[in-house]
């Protein structure tokens, strides 16, 4: 049977300024209003994180914008979130984390059985020459694509 997931969110700017190791599924622990909003589609992943501390995984600087009918039960838009995850990926993850370079990113936002996901991911930082080369290689690619269909 097919898994019914509907993507609400994506960071692109993930892709392009980390290397992605490892990735994991966690649940976020939200208030009513904020699923509401989130259903909606008014969330922003740019420039959030996770920190792994005290066995506790949380994440930062996601924006989800107030629910219009939620009156005094909105919370503030950008409030640190916990994250749902096993303990033993929490430690692995806090682990990782302290190598030097590396970070843990959210992914996506999305709906799987109707309870809200977030992927994320264990991730090594790009330098400036790893994207020109990763650029350079795209290039090349689409390059020999248009040769292949023009030779046709």
């Amino acid at each position: 049977m097919a898994e019914a997931v509907k993507q609400l969110a994506q960071n692109r700017k993930a892709w392009h300024d980390y290397f992605i190791e490892e990735s994991f599924e966690a649940g976020i622990e939200l208030s009513g209003t904020e699923v509401k909003s989130i259903r909606q589609g008014r969330l922003n992943l740019r420039d959030s994180f996770v920190t792994a501390q005290n066995g506790q995984a949380v994440l930062h600087g996601l924006h989800i914008s107030p629910y219009e009918q939620g009156n005094i039960f909105n919370k503030d838009p950008i409030r640190p979130r916990r994250l749902l995850l096993h303990k033993a990926e929490i430690r692995h993850m806090g682990a990782e984390a302290q190598r030097q370079g590396y970070a843990i990113v959210p992914l996506r936002v999305y709906l799987k059985h109707g309870l809200v996901k977030l992927e994320i991911a264990l991730a090594k930082g790009k330098k400036l020459y790893d994207k020109r080369e990763v650029m350079a290689e795209k290039d090349a690619q689409r390059e020999i694509e248009r040769n292949w269909k023009n030779a046709r």
